[in-house]
């Protein structure tokens, strides 16, 4: 896109009463944004759903001198841009209609990518939540998806450094200009995301967070992705929200289920009993559904290791399946005198150095 097509886009995205879906459908109308910004009011107001009202405020006072502004610093900082328009624009995005007029990233990550899963959820992350998640994206990693999250406290953060831990690249979608970083603890992974993945966003560089764009960024997070995975919500929340979205764009939602009694399953739990999710026990379930496909030579096996090292903890419940054979996890815990939080990811981890393994019923042996 020129920059002077790139100038008009800038200016009619901050247009007051506009946003994305009516600016898509001037220009369309127009044929471009220089000729939506150059036409007078009562010709687009006789535009079919458009009418004089959402008009009002249309050029304001100084719009194309802070384009120009946003502009300077696009190139300055080699901001990469996608205009709706752009062959390369995120070809998933470009069936919402109320996808973003233009995007904005700072990173490598390639969006043109088939495979792309959003991982959502609760800021309030439980230790099962977490187990399922590193569970879940270390048996992915074959399959090399993307993941996208909102960059948040909780599940987001998770998502994020889960990812960069197996490998895989990770984009994180922001509800504020690249100038500022919410929440601000979370600085410290910037870096470690621009080096393997991106960040995204389609607001200013020095737009502020308000409470507003959360929901704009809940759009990108659902409608660039294949899938929506909630790993755990409460009965409201954002996460929600980005479900529902998804819904709307006809994409697969996904819900890891929890016990009725426990708080942040109760959103999931409602997704799933609601037919809004499919539910998720384990990565064969999406995989499946999704019509992912990989050569088995690709997959690693998990095999036990020779002189594995194994902490006392560790030892204790290998020790205690050799001699007792397959048990319940809730015994494994009682028998050996742990907390059953810690006993699930000392399994998960016996787990992935191949001396324990899981079998039905929720049962785990010595192998």
């Amino acid at each position: 896109m020129k920059d002077e097509e790139l100038l008009y886009a800038l200016a009619l995205q901050k247009a007051k009463g506009v946003g994305d879906t009516l600016a898509k459908k001037l220009i369309q109308y127009c044929g471009s944004p220089k000729k939506v910004w150059n036409s007078k009011i009562s010709s687009l107001s006789k535009i079919p759903g458009v009418g004089t009202v959402r008009l009002n405020n249309f050029h304001g006072s100084d719009l194309l001198n802070k384009a120009e502004s946003e502009l300077k610093y696009l190139r300055d900082h080699k901001i990469q841009h996608w205009y709706f328009q752009d062959e390369d624009y995120p070809f998933r995005l470009k069936h919402c209609v109320d996808g973003p007029l233009l995007l904005f990233k700072r990173g490598k990550s390639n969006l043109l990518q088939q495979r792309i899963i959003s991982v959502v959820g609760t800021r309030n992350m439980t230790a099962y939540g977490r187990m399922f998640l590193e569970k879940l994206l270390s048996e992915l990693k074959p399959f090399n998806p993307l993941i996208v999250s909102g960059f948040a406290y909780g599940v987001d953060i998770c998502a994020h450094r889960e990812a960069l831990k197996n490998k895989l690249e990770t984009v994180a979608v922001l509800a504020h200009g690249f100038e500022e970083m919410y929440p601000k603890v979370h600085k410290k992974y910037v870096q470690e995301v621009y080096e393997n993945g991106a960040f995204l966003t389609d607001a200013w560089h020095d737009d502020e967070l308000i409470r507003e764009s959360f929901l704009k960024r809940n759009r990108i997070v659902a409608g660039i992705s294949e899938a929506t995975i909630v790993i755990e919500s409460a009965e409201k929340g954002g996460s929600l929200v980005t479900a529902d979205i998804a819904n709307s764009y006809n994409r697969d939602v996904f819900a890891v289920p929890g016990r009725f009694m426990d708080t942040f399953s109760k959103g999931c739990n409602d997704l799933i009993r609601l037919n809004k999710a499919a539910m998720l026990t384990e990565s064969s379930d999406l995989v499946q559904m999704l019509n992912w496909e990989l050569s088995s030579k690709s997959i690693p096996a998990v095999q036990k290791q020779l002189f594995v090292e194994l902490d006392n903890d560790e030892q204790k419940i290998y020790d205690y399946l050799m001699e007792n054979g397959k048990q319940l996890v809730d015994l494994i815990a009682l028998d050996c005198e742990l907390p059953i939080r810690q006993v699930s990811s000392l399994l998960f981890n016996l787990e992935m150095k191949g001396v324990v393994r899981p079998s039905p019923g929720k049962l785990f042996e010595a192998v």
